[in-house]
């Protein structure tokens, strides 16, 4: 976890940035982000060259060779603010150097052809260049904090209805699904890779042992971990995000995961996501198989994303393979063809387990819009015998927009903002975590769950799937719950007016009594 003082020493490099005209924060990050790079090949290299020194041998596959010596972050940084600009700005020069890297500098490098050095005095860099050289990078763990410190900054909504999902929010999702050591996991839309990396933490905490293995390492860092991204920007980010948090070779892609470009069908066994909502494609850049999931006719003008999406997730899971994943709360009741039919596919042709609505708030301050988590299995013949609701009140923080902590830790748990557990009244997080994994044991085991979630008028319930059929799927939580109303008893009419009567008479009194003390 950051210290304060790391802390301290991010804002002052974001001030800077802000002081020479740079208010956007992509921007920002963005450039950031390309330096970091460069610090990060720069220590591979000397790891190289310690490693050659060492056995008396040529440094193996050479990030740098010696002609471009000025190029490195060692040596740069070093120089006066003009000449370290020049270097960054000539043709051949660092940014050059990084942007022609290719495959040897990983996958963030290939994302970087299209890339702009947008730092555009040498005092900035400068100033930047010293500043994050002075941050301790040596570690795993606060390589991963810093970068994700860094993308609490994305305060302003991204391409086409993407915003950052609350950190909490993501590890609910992946502490509902428990991931296991075997996974493929995939995020759809992955933005900055924010389940992805989620996953990875709750790996490294669950399964410290596993990282010992071998076979799991290489597991680990060729291929558990996938995504698709249809901005360029975005994918470097992740990657960078992925990297910073020890993940050599994540599968990600610069693709539209809703595109015909995309034929993945029965892969992955864990999917997390919250894929954008708050427009639609056109029918003609449908692929074909979505476009039957959701009863699309020839005369479609357009569709959905988070249909689409929804659909999309059904086919890339293999059997058995689970899903969390937020939706609109649209979804949950839509009457249009495509809504009906994403419904009927989870519940008759799948296994739906859990629908968790949450609060309006939790998406502030980049939407107020009412969302819901889905949890479901893929099965491709059914299973869905009744379904859990839950009612999200509470997530631990205020739901305006500034998104205050509320409460105080529990004195027990580590100082991680993710795993904070509060009062109950102030967060529903722990309570929801530990009744989902309640029925799932008791079910895996064949446990009668009979008295468990039957009052209707309290926070959960299940649902069999026969009632939500007779209810045309619909899945909101509130048409099936009951509203116990209290009842109120007011004094008659006769009461209250001799109640106002008296008072009519006390005023009067008070009034000469005032009248007397005037003169």
């Amino acid at each position: 976890m950051l210290t304060g003082q790391q802390r301290n020493d991010i804002d002052k490099i974001w001030k800077e940035f802000w002081q020479n005209g740079m208010t956007d924060p992509l921007s920002i990050i963005k450039q950031i982000t390309y330096l970091l790079f460069i610090r990060s090949i720069d220590k591979q290299q000397e790891a190289k060259e310690k490693q050659a020194n060492k056995l008396r041998m040529e440094v193996q596959d050479p990030i740098y060779t010696e002609d471009q010596r000025e190029l490195r972050w060692n040596v740069f940084k070093d120089k006066d603010p003009e000449q370290m600009f020049s270097l960054f700005r000539k043709e051949g020069g660092v940014f050059d150097f990084i942007k022609n890297l290719g495959a040897k500098g990983g996958l963030f490098a290939e994302t970087m052809r299209y890339a702009n050095f947008d730092i555009n005095s040498p005092k900035l860099l400068d100033r930047v260049v010293q500043m994050l050289d002075q941050i301790k990078l040596e570690d795993r763990d606060t390589k991963g904090d810093v970068y994700e410190y860094l993308l609490s900054k994305l305060s302003s909504a991204g391409i086409n209805g993407q915003f950052r999902t609350p950190k909490h929010i993501i590890r609910m999702m992946v502490d509902l699904l428990q991931p296991q050591t075997d996974e493929l996991v995939c995020d759809p839309a992955a933005g900055s890779a924010g389940f992805l990396v989620s996953v990875v933490e709750y790996l490294r905490e669950n399964y410290p042992d596993e990282f010992y293995k071998k076979e799991f390492r290489e597991h680990f860092n060729n291929g558990m971990f996938n995504g698709f991204e249809s901005d360029n920007t975005m994918v470097g980010i992740s990657a960078m995000n992925l990297q910073m948090h020890g993940i050599d070779n994540p599968k990600l892609k610069y693709m539209d995961a809703l595109s015909g470009d995309n034929a993945i069908k029965d892969k992955y066994s864990l999917i997390l996501a919250n894929p954008p909502f708050t427009g639609s494609v056109d029918y003609d850049g449908i692929e074909l198989s979505l476009k039957k999931a959701l009863n699309l006719g020839k005369t479609a003008k357009s569709a959905k994303t988070e249909l689409l999406f929804l659909a999309l997730m059904l086919r890339m899971l293999r059997p058995g393979g689970r899903c969390a994943v937020i939706v609109p709360a649209g979804v949950l009741f839509g009457s249009t063809k495509s809504h009906l039919a994403v419904r009927k596919k989870l519940i008759d042709e799948n296994q739906l387990q859990a629908v968790i609505s949450m609060p309006s708030g939790v998406f502030k301050p980049y939407t107020g819009v009412a969302t819901a988590i889905l949890v479901f299995t893929k099965t491709g013949t059914g299973g869905t015998d009744k379904v859990w609701f839950y009612d999200m009140k509470a997530d631990g923080y205020t739901l305006d927009d500034k998104r205050e902590i509320l409460g105080k830790p529990d004195e027990k748990e580590p100082e991680i903002p993710t795993l904070r557990t509060y009062k109950h009244e102030e967060n529903n997080i722990p309570d929801i975590i530990e009744k989902f994994h309640h029925i799932t044991q008791n079910l895996s085991a064949s446990k009668d769950l009979t008295a468990f979630a039957q009052d209707r008028s309290s926070q959960h319930f299940f649902v069999s799937v026969d009632e939500i059929r007779e209810e045309n799927y619909n899945l909101s939580f509130n048409l099936y719950q009951e509203i116990v109303y209290e009842e109120i008893k007011y004094d008659s009419p006769k009461v209250i007016i001799d109640r106002i009567s008296q008072l009519d008479m006390e005023r009067k009194d008070l009034m000469k009594e005032l009248g007397g003390l005037l003169g």
